[in-house]
């Protein structure tokens, strides 16, 4: 079957895409950082925004020297804090539009795949009742280069047998849009404009877009 513009994927960022765990992933940090003294706060958080785990710990240290068996540490407590703070978690915690379009998707034979920054997405997925409308599930930590890189992306495309070209990627971060385009890929950002503005389609969010209308929006149709 050929599909308009030759695309045939969606490639998903989880957090600030599918559901929001953003604030989550702020408590978790916040706990870490008062407990060893760091300042911290939700516009520091906002610089963490598509990082890894360890990535936003060395933004969070700065200057602050720590060995290698306290950084493990601190990652692992943070990680801990942020599953207790998750547990509640269902299908309700979608993001709007979501999983209209997530079954638009499946029922025009488009493939799905997620590239994130966590760890944890495969929990996220499985309480968030979507793991079945998911072709692929690819983290960062997969590949040699976290975003902005492109590994991810580039990863997540072979995984479902596609081509960059073949594939829309949806993001939130700027370094995650910073990847897709790299990656070769058209690409929807979602958020503001001073943070997604480079890609090729700048949205608030996924409520009420249905997949025609978003090819159309993207000229490929």
């Amino acid at each position: 079957m050929n599909y308009p513009g030759d695309i045939r994927g969606v490639i998903f960022d989880m957090d600030g895409v599918l559901t929001n765990t953003i604030e989550f992933h702020y408590q978790s940090w916040q706990q870490l950082a008062d407990e060893e003294g760091i300042p911290f706060d939700r516009d520091r958080n906002e610089a963490l925004r598509g990082r890894s785990r360890r990535d936003s710990l060395m933004l969070i240290l700065g200057d602050r020297a720590v060995s290698e068996a306290q950084i493990q540490d601190m990652m692992e407590r943070k990680n801990r804090y942020f599953l207790e703070l998750i547990v509640g978690m269902n299908p309700s915690h979608l993001l709007p539009g979501v999983g209209e379009l997530l079954a638009e998707l499946r029922e025009a034979g488009v493939k799905t795949a997620i590239a994130s920054a966590s760890r944890n997405v495969g929990t996220v997925i499985d309480r968030l009742g979507i793991a079945d409308e998911i072709d692929v599930v690819t983290t960062v930590y997969e590949v040699d280069r976290p975003k902005p890189a492109p590994d991810v992306f580039l990863y997540a495309a072979r995984r479902l047998n596609l081509e960059p070209h073949q594939c829309i990627a949806i993001e939130d971060a700027e370094s995650g849009v910073e990847a897709a385009i790299a990656a070769g890929m058209t690409v929807v950002g979602l958020g503001p404009v001073d943070r997604v503005g480079a890609a090729n389609l700048v949205l608030s969010g996924l409520g009420g877009v249905r997949w025609r209308d978003l090819l159309d929006k993207l000229g490929l149709v």
